[in-house]
Order: structure tokens, then sequence, then C-alpha cells
């Protein structure tokens, strides 16, 4: 099993292994890309509010039915329409088995997430010009500072391969691969915007990939998440995260699976 120092030397975090459920249900591809492809739109409404995207979920149902909502910004509108486009992206990649967690996917997902908003879109910091090193506010907690961003970006290539080499060996349940993915590229924050953005729809794919449910964060679990994800930073410890995010996949099957019978 995997050791605490492992951990925070391949990904920088560790997570109590003994905490996470090894009982998520499990069924086709076809029909976990199908589950997600339905609620699409709560799906986005529910991403976009993360971000603190005003828009309604009606108004979300009416731009994605192509249909323009007024008294909106058009960067919220465009992020929204960013939302959707990455989605249907990622369940194509999904139907095709052509998902994987890689760079190139991760890059991919990117660019459709953030290319209005990253001051750099579609590959790693210190891949292109700039060579800034943004920081991850906790608020009262000051900023969380990632690792820093060189020129050519060699080191943060290193630190992904690193992290996926340890998950593909060290860790041998996919549920718990795909959590732990999430918080990995939050963590270490490879692009200069959409990181928990781009780390989640790289989690649902691979869930996804495994026949499992993708997992959406609840608009109305806004407040928990990012006080979860705060948490997380200061203490390089997930396990709170795991659990949280457990919670949401569970809760989302209440009324559509029967209960697990004793």
């Amino acid at each position: 099993m995997a050791t605490s120092k492992a951990m925070l030397g391949a990904l920088g975090f560790v997570w109590d292994r003994s905490a996470v459920r090894r009982d998520i249900p499990r069924f086709s591809i076809e029909r976990a890309v199908w589950r997600f492809h339905r609620s699409l739109p709560e799906y986005v409404w529910d991403a976009a509010v993360l971000e603190g995207n005003p828009f309604t979920y009606p108004e979300v149902q009416t731009l994605l039915d192509g249909i323009t909502v007024g008294g909106r910004k058009i960067s919220d509108e465009r992020q929204v329409l960013n939302l959707a486009e990455a989605a249907n992206e990622l369940a194509q990649l999904v139907r095709t088995h052509e998902f994987r967690l890689s760079k190139e996917i991760s890059d991919r997902l990117q660019f459709l997430l953030a290319r209005d908003e990253a001051l750099e879109s579609g590959h790693f910091r210190g891949e292109g010009r700039e060579t800034l090193t943004p920081g991850v506010s906790l608020g009262q907690h000051g900023r969380y500072l990632p690792p820093a961003t060189e020129r050519g970006g060699e080191n943060l290539r290193r630190i992904f391969s690193q992290g996926l080499e340890f998950l593909s060996t060290e860790i041998d349940a996919e549920f718990e691969q795909a959590i732990s993915y999430f918080l990995f590229g939050s963590f270490q924050q490879f692009y200069y915007d959409g990181n928990k953005r781009t780390a989640r729809y790289m989690m649902n794919g691979h869930l996804m990939s495994q026949g499992m449910d993708s997992i959406s964060v609840p608009a109305a679990r806004r407040n928990e998440f990012n006080t979860e994800m705060v948490d997380f930073f200061r203490r390089k410890d997930g396990t709170g995260m795991f659990g949280f995010l457990t919670s949401c996949r569970l809760a989302a099957d209440e009324g559509v699976l029967p209960p697990i019978s004793d």
C-alpha cells in the first residue's frame, strides 16, 4: 500500500485510503455516458455556479437550446457555452474509447474550458510565452503557491508524469484514482486558469470510462466545496474532499438506483 511519504513525493498531498468507498456502482460505459449526456444542463449549471456564474438553471437550459438570454454578460454566456462544449467533447472521447488520463486530453479540455479566461490556454504554464506563477486565494488563510512556472514547462511535465505513474501503479481502484487525479490537477495548478474545472472533467472521463457515473458538485453545495478545497490546500490532506465528492456521487443516485441490501 502506498505510504504517506510516497503520496507526498509523487502528488504533493495525502489522504486516508482506508476511508475511501469501494462499493461505487459500476455499469457499462454506454450507460454512464448516456446518463451524463441526459443531465448535461444540470452538470453545466452546477459547474458554472462553482465559478460564480450568475446564470440560472432555466437560463442554462435556454442557452443550450440555442436561444440567447437577455441581460447577461457575454463573458458569462461564453463560460456556460464553453462548459457545455467541453462536456460534449468529453462524452465523445469516452464514447469512442479515446479518453485516457493524459496531458494531451487534459490540454484539449482545458483549452475548451478556459480559452476565454486564461492568460494562456491549451498547454501547461511555462510552455508558452508567459512565466508568471499565479497563486490560489485561500481567503483569510492567505494564498497557496503551486510549483513555479519555468520557461519551457519541463518541471510541470515531470510532476505530471510522476503523478500519473503513481496513480496507475500504486492506486488500484479506479474510483480512488479518479478523485485523487482531480485533487492532483487542482493542487499542482498546471494551467493559468480552469484547473479545477479541467481536473473535474478528467476525473469524470476516467469514471465514465470504467462504467461509473460522473460526479457533479450540486450548486447548493458550492460553499461546502469551497471550504473543503481551502482546507485541502492548507493541510495537503485530501481525505475531506474524498468524503465530500463521494457523497455528491452517491446522493445523485437517490431515487435512481435501488438501495444496496445488507
